[in-house]
């Protein structure tokens, strides 16, 4: 069975058993690109209707619209909240219009459970309008980008919480490592003693400092442009809306948004979304680098460095028996790729828009979005499966410090620099460690070898 809709182009048939109407059937139609619906964001979907309800509940308090929309409009927003009818936002992700579409796809579905909430038919609109009354006081303009934010700060929170898994699980191997001693490098090549433990609490640290930047980057999220309507000017709006929707919105959705210090600024603006990209991107880049150093330590494990195992999770090879592969290193890392190259998107997509509008935020949010959960997967996947399991191979480790050239390094005070290197180039050339060596050479005591290349206190000469 089918209903007919009417907008501006015409008349068209919608599927009566859908939610959606004409508006969003236009939009399946004009916009077939990633195969990616609406309902694949989750969270914006749910900001969404927390802003139609924020609305509906700032128009009761107004007397602006009736108490049986308003009432019936709120509802149907609190059961998609809960989950429900997230199907039946279908229009894809990449669309044209700034979000109209996405917008629209929230009014039908939200109009048509209101109307069945008050005992009418899907399509009665002459009852309860998806424009006139679901979406008054606003436009896509103020509504899409409110519910974007929202829907990023969801998003941030949960990936900063999987940061600080992270974090924890490399400051537990730090301290489990805390007395390992091992051969630090500097352009791949030997340097000086220093623990394993300081490694890996190095790697925490940096979590927990591009968490703070994200942290950061979140909080400029919490200014929206809710009530701005088309441009910024807050056009339509009924008079006192905007306050009431912003504050109700805070209540409706646990997070503390606030009215934008300048409503055009906001709406044309994306400078909330360049900076958890680029936020984002920062811990792309690092993370990348953290997998780099674990996938260097574990190499081998006998022609490679071989100084800590990863867990065993599986074959690594189809044709070479007993080969084990660094494979959540080798995920997480693709998926920091993507998070940079989803950064390079949304700057362009940034810079693109012109005078009061950015045409292309649904891109921004997309990519954002998908930054945000992929990065938070990655993060825990990376503790589980990986950090929590690490072991150090301390003999090899103990091997390396003893026979490393790097070591000449500590007698520089006491032969100078010229008899360390002549010293550390011996050790090169033969083999022979560079204690015996100094030993051999007569210019260090054997007292003063002892103190000098203790391997405990090279790793800590503060």
């Amino acid at each position: 069975m089918q209903r007919e809709e009417h907008d501006l182009i015409g008349d068209r048939e919608v599927e009566a058993d859908v939610y959606w109407g004409i508006h969003t059937l236009r939009a399946l139609e004009n916009f077939p690109l990633t195969g990616l619906p609406l309902s694949s964001h989750p969270e914006l979907v749910v900001s969404l209707a927390a802003v139609k309800e924020a609305a509906a509940l700032a128009h009761s308090d107004l007397a602006t619209l009736p108490e049986e929309k308003a009432t019936a409009i709120a509802r149907a927003c609190r059961e998609i909240r809960e989950g429900r009818l997230h199907d039946q936002f279908v229009v894809d992700v990449f669309q044209g219009g700034a979000g109209t579409s996405a917008n629209m796809n929230a009014n039908e579905v939200i109009a048509n459970r209101a109307l069945e909430l008050m005992g009418y038919e899907r399509g009665s609109y002459a009852a309860l309008h998806p424009n006139d009354d679901v979406n008054r006081s606003q436009s896509t303009n103020d509504v899409y980008p409110t519910a974007a934010k929202l829907a990023l700060y969801t998003a941030t929170g949960r990936l900063l919480d999987a940061m600080t898994v992270l974090r924890n699980a490399f400051a537990e191997r730090g301290g489990a490592f805390a007395k390992t001693v091992k051969l630090g490098r500097t352009q791949l090549q030997d340097a000086v003693p220093m623990t394993l433990g300081r490694e890996f609490d190095a790697f925490a640290l940096t979590v927990r400092d591009d968490a703070e930047l994200i942290g950061l980057a979140a909080e400029a999220l919490l200014e929206v442009n809710l009530g701005g309507t088309a441009i910024g000017t807050g056009l339509n709006a009924d008079p006192g809306f905007a306050h009431l929707a912003v504050t109700h919105l805070a209540s409706v959705s646990s997070v503390p948004v606030r009215p934008a210090r300048d409503l055009v600024e906001s709406t044309q603006g994306v400078g909330a979304f360049i900076r958890l990209s680029g936020a984002l991107k920062q811990f792309a880049l690092r993370l990348t680098k953290i997998c780099n150093d674990l996938r260097l330590l574990a190499s081998g494990p006998r022609a490679g460095l071989g100084e800590i195992r990863l867990p065993e999770l599986q074959d690594g090879s189809s044709i070479m028996p007993g080969k084990v592969n660094p494979v959540i290193p080798e995920a997480v890392t693709q998926v920091c790729f993507d998070v940079v190259g989803a950064d390079a998107a949304v700057c362009a997509a940034a810079q693109a828009g012109q005078l009061q509008l950015n045409a292309f935020e649904p891109l921004i949010v997309h990519h954002l979005l998908k930054s945000a959960n992929r990065m938070q997967a990655a993060c825990r996947l990376l503790a589980e499966r990986c950090v929590e399991g690490i072991e150090a191979d301390e003999e090899r480790l103990r091997a390396l410090v003893e026979s490393s050239s790097g070591l000449a390094t500590a007698l520089n005070p006491v032969i100078g620099y010229q008899q360390a290197t002549a010293l550390a180039r011996m050790c090169q050339a033969t083999g022979v460690p560079v204690r015996e060596l100094a030993a051999g050479s007569g210019l260090v005591s054997d007292e003063e070898l002892s103190a000098l290349l203790d391997p405990w206190r090279l790793a800590h000469p503060a």
